[in-house]
């Protein structure tokens, strides 16, 4: 099953204030393995960015004023996600944003399924820290890359979180498939020998 881990950094919390999408990740997965298809831009938000916002992830109004718009890359941005189920950290968050930049342009909302990985973890681990940075730790997952928030380093240590909460500790194998590729290598070594 195809499944898209996604992430977006945004100018702030809210989209009630005017906040706007300036980074969107994605990263698919097939049966739980990266299958190495993302998707990945910056965008001008068309606003400036709060100063909050610039402290988690870093991106000046100067960089995004000569990126992409969110109108010129959206057919690309529904494409790739296309009848995936969406794997999302606190999916409230970016769903509303990109479903407010698609109201924006016209288009209907966003009807992919969708994980919640923070409602997975609160029902793990009731009154723990679930925060993408405490699950990494609880799973002893590296995640030293994230100095600050962006949004494909964001979905590369979520992937392997979601792994870990679904009680996959690595992506499942097929191992029919494996023993009768060794059995077929040992027939080829035979009659070499």
């Amino acid at each position: 099953m195809k499944e898209i881990v996604l992430d977006t950094e945004t100018t702030g919390i809210s989209v009630k204030d005017g906040h706007r999408i300036v980074e969107i990740g994605c990263i698919e997965l097939d049966n739980l393995i990266p299958t190495q298809k993302k998707f990945h831009c910056y965008l001008n938000p068309e606003r400036k960015v709060s100063e909050k916002a610039l402290e988690v992830h870093g991106y000046t109004d100067e960089f995004l004023s000569s990126q992409k718009k969110f109108k010129e890359i959206v057919d690309d941005f529904l494409k790739f996600i296309e009848d995936k189920r969406l794997i999302i950290h606190n999916s409230e968050f970016d769903i509303s944003h990109l479903n407010n930049e698609l109201k924006i342009l016209g288009k209907n909302k966003i009807q992919n399924k969708v994980v919640d990985t923070l409602v997975l973890a609160r029902n793990k681990f009731p009154g723990s820290s679930i925060s993408l940075d405490a699950l990494c730790k609880r799973y002893r997952i590296d995640n030293s890359k994230r100095a600050k928030h962006t949004a494909l380093i964001d979905c590369d240590l979520l992937a392997k979180v979601y792994i870990n909460l679904i009680d996959q500790k690595e992506p499942k194998l097929d191992f029919n498939t494996v023993n009768e590729k060794l059995t077929d290598l040992k027939k080829i070594q035979y009659f070499i020998l």
